[in-house]
């Protein structure tokens, strides 16, 4: 088969790969329909996560499965099929309290930009749809194996209430994806802190009332301009940095909250001022296995439609234009077709 690996920052490969098969009875492997390149992903990709390749990459997926294990019960060959990026057995006692990212026997399945992935706990991890979905709904589906889903427990972390004001830093696909979670979950004031022109236009188009383009102290004056000199109710940090960190902790209000979902570089917090801020901080890994049933029938019910962040779509063997165009802030999020 065909399969991405990542040889050194900046080289991305399409190459010929042993198709996986089935290792453990809780395995599945599927088909990829379609898979994308992570925003995270680019942290290898310019060399700030170590690269000691090839590896293979990826691991974003929706598909059909072709091959399941003798102890899988809940997905069966040819169904379509979302999976979390993360898989989970789903019945440990930390993923029934919610997060699934955090399961006692958690597995990382990896090479998902490929034409055939083997996913772990099968039966934790993946959803079936009823049927095969319309083809208009794909990127949206695939959405759901991470950036919504992520955007989405962003929203939950920093406890977006109907009402409130909400802040979203980043304008990446999880940002955006924010932006919707936040107009789902009732907020009435949701600013989008975003420099690009077209990433502006799709998070008004997704819920935002207010743009902010300034960033760091400014940014930070901006909002505090923006709520009467309060702050917001709710943060989601969607980016990772120590500046996004440092700027979504002073946007909230006392009392309010901070969801921070960007994979933390350098990210240092001073406890004292958290501590005499009032500020409370939730984050880490999104378990989004929690969050598919219910954002499965919204995209199906035709009420969000967060693949509108996909603004590239490409064949597999393009798939280091790809990164190179998310790099360059050319995309914000690139769909590859196998």
């Amino acid at each position: 088969m065909r399969a991405t690996f990542i040889h050194a920052p900046g080289d991305i490969r399409v190459e010929n790969a042993p198709e996986p098969k089935i290792v453990a009875p809780t395995d599945a492997v599927i088909r990829t329909v379609a898979t994308c390149v992570c925003g995270s992903d680019l942290w290898s990709y310019r060399g700030i996560n170590p690269v000691t390749g090839p590896q293979p990459i990826g691991h974003e997926y929706v598909g059909i499965v072709e091959e399941t294990g003798s102890d899988v019960s809940t997905v069966r060959p040819g169904q379509f099929v979302i999976g979390s990026f993360i898989a989970s057995d789903n019945t440990c006692p930390n993923c029934r309290a919610g997060y699934q990212t955090n399961c006692l026997h958690r597995d990382f399945p990896n090479g998902c930009q490929a034409e055939y992935v083997r996913i772990p706990l099968a039966d934790g991890t993946l959803v079936a749809l009823p049927e095969q979905p319309a083809e208009e709904l794909i990127p949206s589906l695939l959405t759901l194996s991470d950036v919504m889903g992520t955007g989405w427990y962003a929203a939950r972390a920093a406890e977006v209430e109907p009402g409130a004001t909400a802040v979203v830093v980043g304008d990446g696909a999880v940002g955006l994806s924010g932006v919707i979670a936040a107009k789902e979950l009732g907020a009435e004031r949701i600013i989008a802190m975003s420099r690009h022109e077209s990433r502006q236009k799709l998070a008004l188009e997704f819920g935002a009332t207010d743009i902010v383009t300034e960033r760091g102290e400014e940014g930070v004056a901006r909002v505090k301009e923006l709520t009467n000199g309060v702050g917001a109710d709710s943060v989601l940090e969607c980016v990772g940095t120590q500046e996004s960190m440092h700027q979504a902790l002073l946007s909230t209000r006392p009392g309010g909250n901070v969801g921070f979902v960007g994979m933390p570089h350098d990210v240092r917090i001073d406890g004292q001022e958290l501590f005499f801020s009032h500020v409370g901080l939730r984050g880490g890994p999104a378990p989004v296995r929690a969050y598919l049933p219910d954002l499965i029938e919204r995209v199906v019910s035709g009420r969000i439609n967060p693949g509108k962040v996909f603004d590239l779509t490409l064949p597999l063997d393009d798939v280091a234009e790809g990164y190179k165009a998310m790099d360059e802030r050319r995309a914000i999020k690139a769909l590859l077709r196998p």
